[in-house]
């Protein structure tokens, strides 16, 4: 059986493929392909746009064969194979369409690039006619074990979720030389994702949200398939359109609490990649560049591999912290000895959608604007500064979600977001399992219908 795994490279799409077919009669028909897809080692996917002769031909006589070209070097492959199916739906079929999309963006043919299937074939024969010499490339860290070795090593010492989402990030960067990435959070009540952690961008975006199924990152989480898209594309910018797309999709997002995603203003290559705990999904892996074709087939196993890591051991963190016994040293409930001097400020909070203000400056909202809220009344009633997560697990008053959607990535989003927004109120470690709050003025809480 052939094994087509050391051409993945010639897939990019740098190069366009031409197909070629013939009718059962003889007569021979050449088009070009949007897009060549690795499937695996035998088997590729073409893009299903057209009713033409192509399609034609394959229905009534299904083989071909499809030349695909090493962007590097200039080689250039014969791959001689044949129609098995059409899929119209499902992981292969959106990451298809989704990097399609990409193309279609970047050429200005959104009208009249539309994927109506991806059609499988079965790779038998390789042909080599066009060998050149094989230019000398710079190493790829994507593609090293040992790096990957260390990367998977430093994910095993974090000590807790806060650690485990600084050290991926820390990876990607100085291993794997990414410097804009993200990873978002699934929120399974909402059917949306959230940004928890970002790396290399002016504003981190702590907290902006992503709806199931939208663009390269939603479809990555909805599908659980990586999709990295290696052209321009305007339709998947998403710092430029998430609120109007949120809302177009029926989330009715009010604009004041609607947190800018961050992202690259001129991106021409990104990846999404699901971060996963064997079928429970926890989130997305989000990376991006500046560069075309900056992301190959060698970078999509090595994210993938971390984020697989990443999911058991953030599942793991979760349901640890759920079990854990009240620790031998009860948290304090002394009151604040010092309050804080200064202008109060106003902490609102509207129940429909537990979101939170700080004055008029929108701050969070969901299950991190109930913590926060719950903490602030603590905080001005009993004046308390000092929390677990433990007890805030047990009030039966915030209404967690279970773990598959855990507290702790709600204090991981929500202290983040306060540095972001340099609040006048911090959350700062005191322990394993311990907080507490840093409060700079004072704090007048606002109760609103």
């Amino acid at each position: 059986m052939v094994d087509i795994t050391p051409l993945r490279h010639c897939m990019e799409g740098a190069i366009p493929s031409p197909i070629a077919t013939c009718a059962p009669d003889g007569t021979p028909n050449i088009a070009y392909l949007s897009q060549v897809q690795y499937v695996d080692a035998s088997h590729i996917a073409l893009t299903f746009q057209f009713f033409n002769k192509t399609r034609q031909n394959i229905l009534q006589h299904p083989h071909a064969v499809v030349k695909v070209v090493d962007p590097h070097s200039g080689s250039s492959y014969r791959l001689h194979a044949r129609y098995l199916r059409t899929e119209t739906s499902g992981p292969l079929f959106e990451k298809m369409k989704a990097k399609l999309a990409g193309i279609a963006s970047h050429t200005g043919m959104e009208g009249v690039f539309r994927l109506q299937g991806a059609d499988v074939y079965e790779v038998g024969r390789v042909e080599a006619f066009v060998t050149a010499a094989k230019p000398v490339l710079p190493p790829n860290p994507a593609a090293s074990l040992p790096i990957l070795r260390e990367a998977s090593n430093r994910l095993n010492a974090s000590c807790d979720l806060d650690d485990l989402f600084d050290t991926l990030l820390a990876i990607l960067q100085q291993l794997y030389g990414i410097a804009h990435a993200m990873v978002l959070k699934l929120d399974e009540a909402r059917q949306c994702l959230f940004t928890v952690a970002s790396s290399g961008y002016a504003q981190a975006g702590i907290g902006s949200e992503i709806p199931l199924g939208h663009g390269v990152i939603g479809v990555a989480a909805r599908e659980r398939t990586p999709i990295r898209i290696s052209h321009m594309t305007s339709e998947y910018m998403y710092g430029k359109a998430v609120r109007e797309s949120a809302v177009a999709l029926g989330m009715q997002l009010p604009l004041e609490t609607a947190i800018p995603m961050p992202g690259l203003e001129q991106c021409r290559s990104q990846m999404a990649v699901p971060i996963l705990a064997g079928s429970e999904l926890y989130g997305v892996l989000y990376v991006e560049s500046p560069q075309d074709l900056r992301f190959g087939y060698d970078d999509e196993d090595a994210l993938q591999t971390l984020a697989n890591q990443f999911g058991w051991m953030a599942r793991g963190m979760a349901c640890q912290a759920a079990v854990e016994p009240a620790a031998a040293n009860p948290v304090s409930t002394a009151p604040v000895t010092a309050l804080p001097e200064g202008s109060p400020v106003q902490v609102r909070y509207f129940a429909a959608d537990h979101s939170v203000f700080l004055n008029d400056d929108y701050l969070i909202k969901g299950v991190a604007g109930a913590i926060f809220w719950k903490l602030v009344r603590c905080y001005c009633d009993e004046q308390r500064q000092q929390f677990s997560n433990r007890e805030l697990r047990l009030m039966p008053d915030l209404g967690l979600p279970e773990i598959s959607d855990n507290l702790e990535a709600r204090l991981v989003l929500l202290q983040r977001r306060l540095v972001e927004r340099q609040a006048c109120v911090q959350m700062l470690k005191t322990g394993r399992g311990r907080f507490m709050l840093q409060v700079s003025q004072p704090l007048i809480p606002q109760p609103e219908c």
